[in-house]
């Protein structure tokens, strides 16, 4: 088949991932375009406002090359991958472009017409904010307006915190911030198209852990997706379920949850669950947090402690802009975070490590499979180990450009063993010899076995703020 064609300057790694020896880092393919730009002479300033429907703008800044110059032809693509950065990390329905006309007129397109832009209008935009995305051409941005708010950090009483993953769901009972129980249960709620599974599966869990605490004062829980107060607006866990079932069962399913309890109960983005988690046991602020598990999920707490309005769907960012690059099943667009940061990057990887799987396999499967034979020291898990390690270290310094990062935690089922001290060990790698002054910046961070068994819960169980109860 032949490689598709594009104007971006993609830059072969000096940290080569052994099994994937056609990936080309979004993070020095920007850096070399924006060289060169700058190199042609008068590099044009792009300037954008990400506008959400609650009144928070982001702003971000790029330049492309001068109109003259022959290497015009790569900024649309540069513009296009930025933008789709912006939109699920920062998240918005109204973009805001000072820029050249003809661009913007054919971002405007790529949201109308094609089908990874039609997928982003309908999912960030329809359905996470209530509008389809509009591009607008404008001089004069709307001035930044930054939202910010605590997250949890409520420790006293007797709680519930859970944590709703592709492949298990997990509850711990907690009592005055300490741990007295915790359970861990497989489920495959992907692709089941009765929203009965899921709440049987949850209720399930929270009934155990009560069994466990002299009564239940308060329930807060991290899941996949995006979440604005207690209602679903998109989620991967409940992917399966038909639109129409979506919208009279999926929608208020936590609130029902909550009815049934009776009890405080806020559930947000596991992502977000997962930053904050770090930032209390480490005691630090301006944390990302990075799980590999069934997909990629990502959290941001700023250097205040707070979490913003930003969406960190680190899934749907664009890492890798080699124009083959593997393709996201959902959304259908190339280089996604989600091929090279979760479950399924290692599946994907078993082909090319030499390791033979049955297609029907499931995820869960394959990467104890490979951690097994990680463990029993085989060349070929080391090189699935290595080649994600690449992959985060190039990841985070693109996310450098997009998150004023100090500290990156890294977990999730795929850093677990031999092979998450690998990875990064990795990633530290690719910073020292290709971002110095990166390295010098970022501290990576791997909880510990308490932390990885506890933090989760700990810090979802923290969110509902009992003062508010009578409120």
């Amino acid at each position: 088949m032949a490689i598709k064609q594009t104007c971006l300057p993609l830059v072969t790694p000096r940290c080569a991932p052994e099994l994937d020896p056609q990936f080309r880092p979004a993070a020095l393919a920007v850096r070399a375009f924006r060289a060169a730009a700058r190199q042609a002479g008068s590099p044009r300033p792009v300037r954008l406002a990400l506008e959400q429907t609650d009144g928070a703008v982001y702003h971000f800044q790029t330049e492309i090359f001068p109109e003259a110059a022959h290497q015009a032809d790569a900024d649309y693509e540069h513009l296009e991958r930025i933008v789709k950065f912006l939109l699920w990390s920062r998240g918005g329905w109204r973009l805001h472009v000072d820029g050249p006309a003809d661009l913007v007129a054919r971002l405007a397109a790529h949201y109308r017409e094609s089908a990874t832009g039609k997928f982003d209008a309908e999912t960030v935009g329809l359905r996470m904010f209530d509008h389809p995305i509009e591009v607008v051409h404008r001089r004069e941005l709307p001035p930044e307006r930054l939202l910010t708010q605590p997250l949890g950090r409520h420790l006293e009483g007797c709680r519930i915190g859970f944590d709703l993953g592709g492949s298990d769901r997990k509850a711990a009972a907690v009592i005055d911030g300490k741990v007295v129980f915790s359970e861990e249960t497989e489920w495959n709620p992907y692709f089941q198209t009765d929203p009965q599974y899921h709440l049987d599966g949850i209720m399930d869990s929270l009934r155990k852990a009560a069994a466990h605490l002299p009564r239940v004062d308060a329930i807060g829980g991290s899941a996949a997706g995006v979440y604005v107060n207690n209602r679903v607006k998109v989620a991967s866990l409940f992917r399966g379920v038909p639109a129409e079932v979506f919208q009279s069962r999926v929608r208020d399913l936590f609130l029902e949850v909550q009815r049934r309890w009776n009890v405080p109960l806020v559930v947000v983005n596991d992502g977000e669950v997962t930053a904050l988690a770090a930032s209390m046991s480490l005691g630090v602020n301006s944390v990302l947090g990075i799980s590999l598990g069934t997909s990629t999920a990502g959290g941001w707490v700023n250097a205040e402690g707070n979490i913003t309005t930003w969406l960190n769907e680190l899934a749907f960012v664009p890492v890798d802009y080699h124009p083959d690059a593997p393709r996201d099943e959902w959304s259908g667009d190339r280089g996604c975070g989600v091929q090279y940061f979760s479950q399924q990057c290692v599946g994907r990887l078993l082909a090319p490590a030499g390791i033979a799987a049955p297609a029907d396999m499931p995820l869960p499967e394959k990467l104890k499979q490979v951690q097994a034979l990680m463990q029993q020291g085989d060349e070929r898990a080391r090189k699935i180990y290595q080649t994600i390690g690449v992959y985060l270290g190039y990841g985070i310094a693109h996310f450098a450009d997009f998150y004023d990062l100090r500290h990156v935690l890294i977990l999730g089922r795929v850093t677990s063993g031999a092979g998450g001290d690998l990875m990064l060990a990795g990633a530290r790698n690719v910073l020292q010899l290709e971002f110095p002054e990166l390295a010098k910046q970022i501290a990576f961070h791997i909880p510990d076995e308490k932390d990885k068994r506890h933090g989760q819960a700990i810090a979802a169980a923290s969110l509902p703020d009992l003062k508010a109860k009578s409120s």
